[in-house]
């Protein structure tokens, strides 16, 4: 299928943990934009493989990756791998990251750090190694933060502390590596992926919210494009996508 036009035609686009829920839904809003999209995974094999193929018939050079983001030889292979296979990196898209729920007093060393690996860890290494091919295209970085970095929810303080770093690694980032690259962050509030477990729950929150309804997979991935194509001047911004929530 010949590929569709776009803002990001000819663009390759990069999104860790690109096999499910935002990743996926961000990989396939690439691939209308008119992008190439590689996506990694680290369990998810068969749905990186199924994703691949629905980017294929969407007209996109599609690839999925193996990748553990918290192991630096992992990353720097997979950058390698996908920067090879389709020819570069123009927008990077750290999404791939972890959420758990804990009480503070029951939070252990390992929960924290296994947190901080996946969530900050993950986007600094993913970052630095495709560095290179970024500042060659004069590309994008768009970080995957959340409500939760910007309210404390204390049930979540590994969590919230993890994406709070987020906020503050794009805004380091931004001056660090400005002018080729711009980077941003996008910071969903509650997003409902129609899990069962969390229905009541999400129910509860819409009614909190302002829009009165919660977040879509569809509303993350709209807020990444818009970064992706959005003017190089715009840079070290945190955009709470969140229905007013955070109000």
């Amino acid at each position: 299928m010949e590929k569709r036009s776009g803002p990001l035609h000819k663009k390759i686009v990069l999104v860790s943990g690109g096999a499910r829920r935002l990743g996926r839904a961000t990989a396939l809003a690439a691939a209308e934009q008119g992008a190439d999209v590689a996506i990694t995974y680290r369990d998810s094999e068969r749905e990186a493989r199924a994703l691949v193929g629905e980017l294929a018939r969407k007209g996109a050079s599609a690839l999925a990756v193996r990748c553990d983001v918290t192991d630096e030889m992992s990353v720097r292979e997979m950058v390698k791998e996908v920067a090879g296979e389709l020819g570069g990196i123009d927008v990077l898209v750290n999404n791939a990251a972890n959420y758990e729920t804990a009480t503070f007093e029951k939070l252990t060393v390992a929960q924290w750090d296994a947190i901080f690996a996946s969530n900050t860890r993950g986007p600094f290494l993913v970052s630095r190694e495709a560095l290179p091919y970024l500042r060659k295209r004069k590309g994008q970085i768009i970080n995957m933060g959340s409500l939760g970095g910007l309210r404390p929810w204390p049930t979540h303080a590994h969590y919230c502390s993890s994406k709070a770093a987020v906020h503050m690694l794009t805004k380091v980032m931004a001056k660090a590596l400005a002018p080729e690259i711009a980077v941003n962050c996008v910071a969903p509030g509650m997003i409902d992926l129609g899990e069962k477990a969390a229905a009541a729950f999400m129910k509860r929150m819409a009614r909190q919210t302002p829009m009165q309804r919660n977040g879509t997979g569809e509303d993350i991935a709209d807020a990444v494009v818009f970064f992706a194509i959005a003017p190089h001047f715009i840079t070290g911004q945190i955009l709470a996508v969140d229905g007013g929530l955070s109000l």
